[in-house]
């Protein structure tokens, strides 16, 4: 279907495609499509599309002017503005889709919780009681408490470091542990 005097007039596509949504002609469709395809496929190219990509947007570019050709209003726009903002639009989507989401930091609604007083003295005491357990320990258990906890370094790169034995590094780790707990166990002397 070639119209070469009817092409001059500026809105000639814009009437083929209200005769796709109202009729759903066929031959109005092929040419929209023999038209405006290999055009949109040139540009998506210069817009920096691998070619085959370009050419799956400028059909579902046209498959969506088909389906939706009841959408066109050429009081907006003329229908070579609509058709490429149809596959600008269908690009962009795509990106988007294929784009690799970047992770979403937890948000945690409420807030922290503000600390009473007495929770922060409380905080407070026990952190003076654990250093105070701390000094009566070896200078070697301390070492390897460090390393295991603060630093959580693993058994076997505390006894590289330390050029220990790995049952020794375990051992200090295992008896520290026992004399704190000692330490820090409430009296068992209770007034009643």
């Amino acid at each position: 279907m070639s119209h070469p005097e009817l092409e001059q007039d500026p809105l000639f596509h814009d009437r083929l495609i209200e005769a796709v949504a109202l009729r759903r002609d066929r031959d109005a469709f092929a040419h929209l499509f023999n038209h405006f395809a290999p055009r949109l496929k040139a540009w998506l190219i210069r817009s920096g599309a691998a070619p085959g990509a370009a050419e799956d947007f400028a059909q579902d570019a046209m498959l969506t002017v088909w389906r939706k050709a009841d959408l066109f209003d050429p009081r907006k726009a003329r229908a070579a503005t609509w058709i490429f903002t149809i596959a600008r639009n269908r690009r962009l989507d795509a990106l988007r889709r294929d784009a690799r989401p970047l992770p979403t930091p937890e948000i945690e609604l409420a807030g922290e919780a503000v600390l009473r007083p007495d929770e922060i003295l409380s905080m407070s005491e026990d952190t003076e009681r654990v250093r105070e357990a701390l000094s009566r320990l070896s200078r070697e258990q301390v070492e390897v408490l460090r390393f295991a906890f603060f630093l959580e370094s693993p058994h076997s790169e505390i006894a590289l470091h330390l050029n220990l034995p790995l049952g020794t590094v375990k051992s200090r780790i295992r008896n520290a542990m026992i004399k704190l707990r000692l330490i820090l166990q409430p009296s068992r002397e209770a007034p009643r």
